[in-house]
């Protein structure tokens, strides 16, 4: 029992996209099961935000706020990202006669474009990373993709006909809630409810556990995208392997800049980890839903790629 216990705790992450996974192939091969499915749907819909406002929350009760300013790595990564998306418009340009293709690379679009990941300070936190500049990072990344979705997406795709106001006032609705008021709430505890602000910071894996679980959730919707999706087999998995690909080029401008300017860590997951919910949300918005499952693949390989960190981080912490 205690080496099961040890190993969820080593390997919490690929744990959680595994039962994500299992979860719904079980639900969806298993006839007998609709009813309760369609019972448990509403339920999930309500505990997925739930459990990321939570994560939220216990990251920010450890913030220290009077250290929430831009730094030069902020500068350095969103330049980077502004140079990606740019690059991947041309090419969208270019193969816009192949359907297929452009399909593809708008998928791609929406895992560069997208704001860095709300969760992406626990990450930083497990990996000794400062928590303090990835939370102002994740601010400044979330009002930058606010501005450039809705300005970028019309332009690629007309048809979609969502005005500039009416994305940017839905999209600023969903980081307000999603991002600003665990920030606030973070703030109030730290401020005038010290014993549990106290209690909170005493767990320091609290807010990793329901991480997980957002991401088992996050899993779960990924695999019905893909069941369901109407993409042939061969573009499907060409959309796997470019965004596999995409994460380690994101990775690694995003490393080799925070090494340039002193925060290798932070600035890794900054590019990086994305918040592959609003992503998804993109494609569904302005695009063939087919390009959501870009974004459902950049989930998985990015919490891979994570775990994998994690791993390398507590081998160089113990290598006994």
């Amino acid at each position: 029992m205690n080496r099961f216990i040890r190993f969820i705790k080593n390997w919490t992450l690929p744990v959680a996209i595994a039962v994500g996974s299992t979860c719904y192939l079980t639900f969806y091969w298993v006839p007998a099961l609709d009813t309760l499915g369609n019972q448990l749907s509403p339920v999930f819909d309500v505990i997925f935000p739930l459990f990321v406002f939570l994560t939220l929350l216990i990251t920010f009760c450890k913030v220290d706020y009077h250290q929430l300013r831009p730094h030069r790595w902020h500068i350095g990564v969103l330049v980077a990202q502004l140079l990606l998306i740019a690059m991947t418009i041309v090419v969208i340009f270019w193969v816009e006669e192949y359907a297929e293709q452009k399909l593809l690379w708008e998928a791609l679009l929406t895992c560069i474009i997208g704001p860095s990941a709300s969760a992406a300070p626990v990450v930083v936190g497990k990996l000794g990373g400062n928590i303090n500049t990835m939370t102002t990072y994740v601010i400044l990344s979330s009002l930058a993709s606010t501005v450039l979705i809705p300005l970028v997406f019309p332009i690629l795709e007309p048809a979609a006909g969502v005005a500039f106001l009416e994305a940017f006032l839905v999209i600023l609705n969903k980081v307000a809630i999603v991002l600003m008021l665990p920030l606030v709430l973070g703030w109030f505890i730290k401020h005038y409810l010290p014993q549990l602000q106290r209690r909170i910071a005493a767990m320091p894996n609290l807010s990793f556990y329901t991480w997980a679980i957002s991401l088992s959730i996050t899993t779960g919707i990924t695999v019905k995208n893909i069941v369901h999706s109407n993409a042939t087999m061969m573009l499907l998995f060409w959309i796997a392997v470019t965004t596999l690909l995409l994460c380690f080029v994101q990775f690694l401008i995003g490393r080799g800049i925070g090494h340039w300017l002193g925060e290798e860590v932070n600035a890794g997951q900054g590019l990086f980890q994305k918040n592959t919910a609003l992503s998804i949300w993109v494609a569904y918005m302005y695009l063939n839903p087919v390009a959501s499952v870009g974004a459902g693949c950049y989930v998985l390989w990015q919490n891979i790629i994570n775990s994998f960190e994690i791993w390398q981080d507590r081998k160089r912490q113990n290598p006994s």
